[in-house]
This record gives C-alpha cells, sequence and structure tokens, in this order.
C-alpha cells in the first residue's frame, strides 16, 4: 500500500516568478512565531529556527506556509516533555543561499536566540545554494562545468562553520540545544538521466554527479555539529532511507544510512555513493515497511510534505503569528514519536530535531 501525500496544487504564476523548486536567485521573507499553548502552566521557552523555505514550511504560496513546518512539530514536543508552552521562531526565507541565512538571517537577526527564555536554537542552509548549481549543471552544454558544484559546496562549507561559531558565542547562555539539518536529495529519480554536457565526450548521469557533492555537504554539516557541540539531524537518512531492512545487510535502511562520528569524509561518500547506493531512494516513495510507503515530498519535488492547516505571512510575504493547542494530545505521543512521525517529510523532520531534546528546561 501507498499513501500519497501531495498536499500542493501547482505553483501561481506568481509564485513560480519569485520562488522556483529550483531556487532562482529570488528570495522571500516568510517568517512565523507560532506558539504551542498548554494548558495548566503559564511557563513558555522558546526554539529558534533559522533557514530557507524548508524550515518555512513552503506550500507552493507567497502568502502562507505551513503551520507545522519541522520546527513547530518539534515544539509540540518539547511541550510534552516540559509541560510548558513552546514559542517557535521561525526566521526564514524562500530561495535564500547559505550566505544570505547566515548574513541576513543569523546574523542580522540574532535578538531571536538571544532571549531568556531561548532552550533550542536551529539552522539548516546550503539547499538553494546546491539546487542553483544543479540547475546550472543540467542547463550546460559543451563541456561540463563542474566549478558551479564545486562552489556551491565551498559556500556551504564556509557557511555553515560560520553559523555553528556564531550561535555559539551570541545564543542565550541557557541554551540547552542546537541542531543544524542537513540536506535530503530532492529529485532524486528526476536527476536519473543524462547531462547535455559531456566530460571527456560523453554525457553523464546526473545522479551520480550530484550526490557525491550532497554527501559531502552533509558530511561536513555533521562533522562541524560534532566539533561546534551541535547535534545534527540527518535528513537525508531520514528521508532517502527505507525504515525496514531492504538489502538483507541485518541494518535498517535509514539507520545504516546515518553520519558516524569519527567516519572520514571519504568513506561517508563512498558509503552513500557506493556501498548502501542501492538503499537510497527517492523521498516520494519513502518505505516504512515492505509494504508501505508514504510521500514525503510536494508535487514541486522539492518541499516537504506536512500535516495540518496553514498560517498567513502576509500578501507578498512577511511574519505571521499566532497560538494553538498541539496538534496531538499526550497521549497520542508514544515513546516520543507522534502517529504521523514518518508519514509526512516536515513530522519526519521534525522528529529528528527532537531527538537531542533534553529531558528538562
Amino acid at each position: 500500500m501507498r499513501v500519497s501525500r501531495h498536499l500542493v496544487p501547482l505553483l501561481g504564476l506568481c509564485a513560480a516568478v519569485v520562488v522556483t523548486s529550483e531556487a532562482s536567485a529570488s528570495t522571500i521573507t516568510q517568517n512565523v512565531s507560532w506558539t504551542i499553548d498548554r494548558a495548566g502552566t503559564t511557563a513558555k521557552y522558546r526554539i529558534t529556527a533559522y533557514g530557507d523555505s524548508i524550515y518555512a514550511g513552503y506550500r507552493g504560496s507567497l502568502s502562507s506556509v505551513a503551520r507545522r513546518s519541522a520546527p513547530t512539530v518539534d515544539g509540540e514536543y518539547l511541550s510534552k516533555l516540559w509541560n510548558a508552552d513552546i514559542e517557535t521562531i521561525r526566521r526564514t526565507k524562500s530561495g535564500a543561499v547559505a550566505s544570505d541565512i547566515y548574513n541576513n538571517k543569523i546574523v542580522a537577526e540574532r535578538s531571536y536566540m538571544q532571549t531568556a527564555n531561548t532552550r533550542v536554537v536551529t539552522f539548516e542552509m546550503c539547499g538553494n545554494d546546491g539546487l542553483q548549481a544543479r540547475s546550472n549543471f543540467a542547463g550546460q552544454s559543451g563541456t561540463c562545468n563542474l566549478g558551479v558544484l564545486d562552489t556551491a559546496l565551498n559556500n556551504c562549507t564556509t557557511y555553515v562553520q560560520n553559523a555553528m561559531s556564531y550561535i555559539n558565542n551570541n545564543a542565550y547562555g541557557g541554551t540547552k540545544l542546537k541542531v543544524v539539518a542537513n540536506l535530503y536529495y530532492p529529485g532524486y529519480d528526476a536527476d536519473n538521466a543524462l547531462s547535455s554536457c559531456t566530460i571527456g565526450g560523453a554525457k553523464q548521469n546526473k545522479q551520480n554527479v550530484f550526490l557525491p557533492y550532497i554527501a559531502k555537504m552533509n558530511w561536513r554539516m555533521c562533522n562541524f555539529a560534532s566539533q561546534y557541540g551541535f547535534a545534527c539531524a540527518d535528513d537525508f537518512a531520514q528521508y532517502m532511507g527505507a525504515d525496514y531492512d531492504s538489502n538483507g545487510d541485518g541494518q535498517i535502511d535509514s539507520e545504516a544510512l546515518r553520519y558516524v562520528q569519527g567516519e572520514s569524509e571519504a568513506a561517508y561518500v563512498t558509503r552513500i555513493t557506493s556501498t548502501l547506493r542501492s538503499t537510497v531512494r527517492d523521498a516520494n516513495v519513502h518505505f516504512v515497511n515492505a509494504g508501505t510507503s508514504y510521500d514525503y515530498i510536494q508535487s514541486d519535488n522539492t518541499h516537504g510534505t506536512y500535516l495540518g492547516a496553514t498560517v498567513s505571512v502576509g500578501l507578498l510575504g512577511g511574519t505571521g503569528s499566532g497560538t494553538s493547542a498541539a496538534y496531538f494530545t499526550d497521549a497520542q505521543i508514544v515513546g516520543g514519536k507522534n502517529p504521523v512521525w514518518n508519514q509526512y517529510g516536515h513530522d519526519r523532520m521534525g522528529w529528528a530535531i527532537s531527538v537531542g531534546n533534553p529531558a528538562t528546561p
């Protein structure tokens, strides 16, 4: 049985011009401040999340985003764990590359992680660096220029490290958890096609070209996390690997694909691109067991699926806010997982962020 999660209609013309699934140079601010209101408590703690369209909860609209994007899903888990209200502050810019998120969100909007009630700071970046480089490569003719991919990798490396250092030096001193979320690979199956450009006179399989670059970005994010005191939410493993042992090696695929602290970059890249390559699958068909799959990617083949309502952020982007109870009751969260933790892209990412949550605020 496969359960489809295509929740979003085709982009309107205006949205397609401003933010495309291939990450044009245009960007749009889509901030959200949402409070999980828990009955019987007045204590309130904050999650501050910086990023691009992924944390924004982009859904093909300039004016609204998913209410329960990954950081807010984590807020629901924390509300139960800490018996407290949790405000999730999502300072995001859809379409932004890593340098933009670093300079214009993390640095320029540092005040959001400096409040005395801040307990979790998380960020994600580099997806648009990769998407823009991929789009450039896919449009090339003649001899392939891998320089655009090298530049994306180098920029990601620089700004991820800068972001961690800056957050360490500027987040509220009582912050209990810092998390970086790495990249899943949107459009994995679509990239299983030949390029128009050539290397050594031969057209290249685009998936074979792009996967090592994503693997290097992801290894560096998680490796820096171990150096700077961050947790690493391994979205690549969570999205791209099945939740059962599909190849008979004795390991659940999504566990086997995870970053392993201490493993070299070269060894990790080999494991992802060769040793376990057969277990890497498009996240449009995420198998939770051998007979059941869910669609983690919206119809734009880029952004994560989500459950629940949307929140308005203004006609042409801006900031939205509101308050609601957690989507699920305490009784529905069992073993630190809500009932749909593995059925939607944002719920899966939110759970991955939550794994490092401290027991107390």
